[in-house]
């Protein structure tokens, strides 16, 4: 009997793996949402560079850059919404298909999990990098009768986050190459 004649074969959880793969689309709302969050930081970045424009007579250097540390901060953290929103539905939910596309981000071609995480990681970097900048462009009272809102004990803790961030990332990145690297070997 060939295949093509094979008598029919009851299984009752034949369903089962068409379900399991069909519920990666519960996470389409979850992107939906990132993309409404992302149109918050727009709305938000446009506020503070209003701000910026309409007070940078009045303002003396040092609070303007920390106003224009504030915007990077922001466009950093929307282009890390960016990474998930694409990164994430192109890795877990469907393809986007934009191959040939002349907007299509380099890094969206060979985009995995592993790829994702490294430039998450390297993305909280760069706005914790902004973070602590903005911390110690602001300290320069600090300790001072009526100066600074940080405090020792918080710029400290803050470096140490920061550190610690960088360590992960490393982490990360080091079990990425061994991973791929003992993957090819097989």
């Amino acid at each position: 009997m060939s295949q093509s004649q094979e008598p029919y074969k009851y299984e009752p959880l034949a369903f089962l793996p068409r379900l399991i793969f069909a519920s990666r689309w519960l996470q389409l709302p979850l992107y939906l949402g990132l993309i409404v969050a992302q149109a918050v930081y727009v709305f938000l970045f446009m506020k503070e560079l209003w701000h910026l424009i309409s007070h940078a007579t009045e303002w003396n250097e040092l609070e303007i850059m920390l106003m224009v540390l504030g915007l990077i901060d922001v466009v950093m953290i929307s282009n890390l919404l960016v990474m998930v929103i694409v990164g994430g539905y192109e890795t877990f939910v469907s393809r986007l298909r934009l191959e040939g596309h002349p907007d299509q981000p380099e890094w969206l071609s060979h985009v995995n999990a592993s790829v994702l995480k490294v430039k998450l990681a390297m993305a909280i970097i760069g706005i914790s990098s902004i973070h602590l900048l903005k911390t110690f462009i602001a300290i320069g009272n600090l300790g001072a009768e009526g100066g600074s809102n940080y405090t020792v004990e918080g710029v400290l803790w803050q470096t140490i986050i920061h550190v610690v961030f960088i360590i992960s990332a490393i982490g990360i990145a080091w079990t990425d190459k061994l991973m791929s690297s003992a993957a090819s070997k097989h």
